[in-house]
């Protein structure tokens, strides 16, 4: 469990993030492509749906002992608010309702938001589209571990701490790295939030909001779903710095598992990657992927040639 990681630094290279010019080659070969973007008309439904049963959960477990409470937290409330997170991760990019409706959107990520029981539904859209307009870059994104956390958390036993609180660093690195200005959709998320757990308290008791947050906690760390966060940009193989995974676990995560394919196309809505990579396949297939979120975790905890380290980076240039 002490075994130290072999990597001392980042993997720095001095070219552009790669996935642009990717766009730019596949819809050359394959336009067809151009018609899978835009939103997801059933998509909101499908969000509705959960926040709804999430709502009906919080009711139904408001007087279960601790013990029930946490083996709820990590098999079903935690998996529905992992959910919904990448619910607000597509909504960001405004496949709820099209980019000609962005407000529609963002009300809809604060609605998507509310059993998460944190406002993140602005603040994420702010810090994410820049991960992917400047990816590796070692300011602006911000989805990149600091020098810090490579530093002290490089060893088996400290990467399994890492991954434990995975979520906090997710959560609060932009604020330190890139901080920001708050909005004034940011402070009404924060508002509307405030006001649901306050109404989840009243009606469900206080228990109900340490669930909300809790679920998510416990689901965002040592948690199967959260092996995404690992899988997708972490450095498994020299030169590769984005990863898909095609196995079961996207039916209940949006897809994000297709990760090359949506970076390649963040205006295709998760339940359309899998066509892309079905029309594209001959630039999906022969790339290194991942197969099971479980077994990225394991690997990174325990490969002493993968940690917080093994990340592509870019040096910050101004921008225009």
């Amino acid at each position: 469990m002490g075994a130290k990681v072999s990597r001392s630094d980042f993997e720095w290279v001095y070219t552009d993030e790669p996935h642009a010019t990717r766009r730019k080659e596949i819809l050359k070969k394959h336009p067809e492509i151009k018609g899978l973007m835009g939103h997801d008309p059933v998509f909101k439904y499908i969000v509705t749906a959960m926040v709804l049963v999430q709502c009906i959960s919080f009711w139904l477990l408001k007087d279960s002992s601790f013990t029930t409470l946490f083996i709820s937290a990590y098999c079903f409330g935690g998996v529905i608010n992992h959910s919904l997170a990448l619910a607000v991760h597509e909504i960001s990019h405004n496949l709820a309702f099209g980019h000609a409706k962005p407000m529609y959107n963002r009300i809809f990520g604060m609605f998507a938001n509310l059993p998460i029981g944190v406002p993140m539904s602005i603040s994420f859209k702010k810090y994410h589209l820049e991960h992917h307009r400047y990816q590796g870059d070692e300011i602006l994104d911000t989805d990149l571990p600091t020098k810090l956390e490579a530093k002290l958390f490089c060893s088996t036993f400290t990467k399994f701490i890492w991954v434990l609180l995975q979520p906090f660093f997710y959560s609060f690195r932009a604020f330190f790295v890139y901080p920001k200005p708050p909005t004034s959709l940011e402070v009404i998320n924060t508002i509307v939030q405030i006001i649901f757990d306050v109404l989840v308290c009243y009606f469900c008791g206080l228990r109900m909001l340490g669930y909300m947050v809790g679920s998510l906690i416990l689901a965002m760390g040592l948690h199967p779903v959260a092996g995404h966060f690992i899988s997708e940009h972490y450095m498994f193989k020299k030169g590769f710095e984005t990863y898909s995974y095609y196995g079961p676990l996207n039916f209940i995560t949006f897809n994000v598992g297709y990760h090359m394919e949506h970076h390649d196309f963040p205006s295709v809505p998760g339940s359309r990657l899998p066509q892309v990579k079905n029309i594209a396949k001959e630039y999906y297939e022969d790339l290194p992927q991942h197969n099971s979120w479980c077994q990225v975790l394991w690997d990174f905890i325990t490969d002493p040639e993968i940690g917080p380290y093994a990340r592509v980076k870019r040096q910050h240039k101004a921008r225009n």
